[in-house]
């Protein structure tokens, strides 16, 4: 595939992230009497990254996530001079979806962007109250882990049929643990979408959501990659 349907297709992809995960956050999570709490965004999550798997993996691979990206590169599954042209388009996913969410959002009188909006946060801005070194340690655990996954998922002596549901899977559980923490990044795209929309504090605590994830991918594509190494 070239380099620009590839492009597109992780534009789609993280467009379909956002929009379900993220979504699901702001219109369902909380909705009176029949919200779907954390469980319910946890999941959304994992199902928007499950079905992509499968619709765009044989295009892409699917990363839809700049910390998947770097953490690929690390671990010699994806060229480093395709990188820059990834990010960039998981990025303007992101916000596309962010911006079709908003304007969705915002035909409910009482809407409040600032309120959060999805977006992630350390300190009074995180959920359960964690501070900046839980969530950075949070972040670089879980991310780590996530590539840790991915890598064996997609190993060649794995069952590539069933890569995309332990991939869809482990990111459900990722969120279940990290929704109290950070409201779960791991992905810095995602974090950037909302964050443009929710304009100040989501803004400001902008780097730690790319730090954390886009190390702690790198981490996890290198420890795969240095214990495996002789099997890829």
């Amino acid at each position: 595939m070239s380099l620009t349907k590839r492009c597109a297709a992780e534009l789609f992809g993280t467009f379909w992230l956002v929009f379900g995960g993220c979504g699901s956050a702001v219109l369902a999570a909380a909705f009176p009497e029949l919200g779907i709490g954390f469980m319910g965004v946890a999941l959304a999550f994992g199902l928007t990254l499950l079905t992509m798997c499968y619709a765009i993996g044989h295009i892409s691979g699917c990363h839809i996530n700049p910390a998947v990206t770097f953490g690929l590169v690390a671990g010699g599954r994806f060229p480093a001079r395709d990188l820059i042209p990834y990010v960039a388009a998981q990025v303007l996913g992101a916000i596309a979806a962010a911006a079709v969410l908003y304007l969705i959002a915002s035909g409910k009188a009482g809407f409040d962007a600032s309120a959060g909006f999805a977006s992630n946060g350390y300190g009074e801005h995180s959920p359960g109250g964690y501070s900046l070194t839980a969530a950075l340690t949070a972040e670089v655990v879980l991310t780590g882990f996530f590539l840790f996954i991915i890598m064996g998922a997609t190993h060649r002596l794995a069952q590539s049929s069933l890569a995309g549901v332990a991939i869809g899977l482990s990111l459900t559980l990722i969120h279940l643990v990290g929704i109290p923490v950070t409201n779960t990044s791991v992905n810095p795209a995602r974090s950037t979408g909302v964050a443009l929309f929710q304009g100040s504090w989501a803004l400001d605590q902008l780097w730690l959501f790319w730090l954390a994830p886009i190390v702690g991918g790198m981490i996890g594509g290198l420890v795969y990659r240095t214990l495996l190494a002789s099997d890829d």
